[in-house]
């Protein structure tokens, strides 16, 4: 293994087979709990459901063949701040062309990007970054691993890559990561692209300087808080139960998949291919990522209103996409009141995971919106 001058170095996942045994041998003792009264989803995942998913888990999906695809990607590790950050990075054969950054939410990881990752790096160099406490990015030594520090340090990863000017895709949690970069170094974004869903969703919403605040959609507000308003108070007691079991951890999981995919899907691997769902989850149980990226979660909580000292340049100078999937006339007046953003694509299908549910419309999207921004 190579170290370069920037202290970059090649990066390959090699999961132990004790490790993949050890979560077979596991799914296999799940202690299954008593079917809620009356079924379906109103009280969480049915167990029948989740029963049937963790069996295909067990038995059915192939890591070995998800992770060599992963592999093909390249993939490395730096340290930045005295954490160590992961990251995949595809180049571009032009070796001018823009690079962009792609930034995962919660609960998200590289791998999210995995179907868009190639056509997108046909135009442009594409780096895909893990948040402290997901992916290979772990584990998070120091607390204030939240929003405003990963912003500081994704700033400097692309400077180490040599990228003086970029631009910067996001989604969920990773939206306001994205936002503070472009609070921090606005000279250097060349574009801030987010996809967002329904007002099922957790929504960023533009002000009229273009900067960005972050409000729940009417429903997340009704009914879809119990998980943040966990993560972001008791991170560490939620832990223990993703950390020891993986039937827990896919609940977790699968239910969020449920809610904020696409509303025409009757269950999540309806909207996502079920293999890649379960490439995601097998990612979360083998780095403990459960209780790590919950800790991203509550310090997200405590970087809310904690003010930001801006870069040189305008932030609202910088050009502003939204593409937003699963078309709702609530959301647009919702997030952008005062027509701020300079480019909006409405679909009437996808949802949150816009990159795992329609690839080919969102790299679509991101390559429209940048085609002129360099």
């Amino acid at each position: 293994m190579t170290t370069s001058q920037h202290g970059i170095r090649p990066f390959r996942i090699d999961v132990p087979q004790a490790d993949l045994d050890d979560l077979r041998e596991r799914l296999s003792r799940t202690r299954w709990p008593a079917e809620a009264p009356g079924g379906g989803w109103s009280r969480g995942v049915p167990a029948g459901y989740l029963r049937e998913l963790a069996e295909y888990w067990r038995d059915g999906y192939d890591w070995r063949r998800h992770e060599a695809e992963l592999n093909a990607i390249p993939q490395f590790t730096t340290e930045i701040d005295g954490q160590t950050f992961h990251f995949a990075h595809a180049r571009a054969a032009d070796p001018g062309a823009l690079a962009i950054v792609l930034v995962h939410g919660w609960p998200g990881s590289p791998a999210d990007f995995l179907k868009v990752i190639g056509p997108l790096s046909e135009r442009f160099h594409v780096v895909v970054p893990s948040l402290p406490g997901f992916g290979f990015s772990t584990p998070v030594t120091e607390a204030g691993w939240g929003v405003n520090r990963s912003a500081e340090a994704l700033i400097e990863l692309m400077a180490r890559l040599g990228y003086d000017r970029y631009g910067v895709h996001a989604f969920d949690a990773g939206s306001g990561v994205a936002n503070t970069m472009r609070l921090l170094a606005p000279g250097r974004i060349a574009g801030l692209h987010l996809s967002l869903a329904s007002t099922d969703d957790m929504l960023g919403v533009l002000a009229p300087d273009g900067t960005m605040g972050v409000r729940p959609g009417i429903a997340f507000a009704e009914d879809g808080m119990g998980n943040f308003q966990i993560q972001s108070t008791r991170p560490q007691t939620l832990g223990y139960g993703l950390n020891d079991s993986p039937a827990a951890q896919l609940a977790w999981i699968a239910e969020k998949f449920k809610e904020w995919t696409d509303p025409a899907a009757e269950l999540p691997d309806d909207a996502v291919d079920r293999d890649h769902l379960l490439t995601k989850v097998t990612l979360y149980w083998l780095g403990g990522l459960g209780v790590s990226s919950a800790h991203f979660v509550y310090e997200l909580h405590q970087d809310l209103g904690r003010p930001v000292t801006p870069g040189e340049g305008s932030p609202g100078a910088v050009p502003v996409g939204i593409a937003e999937f699963s078309s709702d006339p609530a959301v647009r007046p919702m997030v952008d009141p005062t027509g701020v953003a300079a480019h909006w694509t409405t679909f009437d299908r996808g949802g949150h995971f816009a990159a795992m549910e329609q690839p080919a419309l969102l790299a679509g999207d991101i390559r429209g919106f940048f085609a002129d921004l360099h």
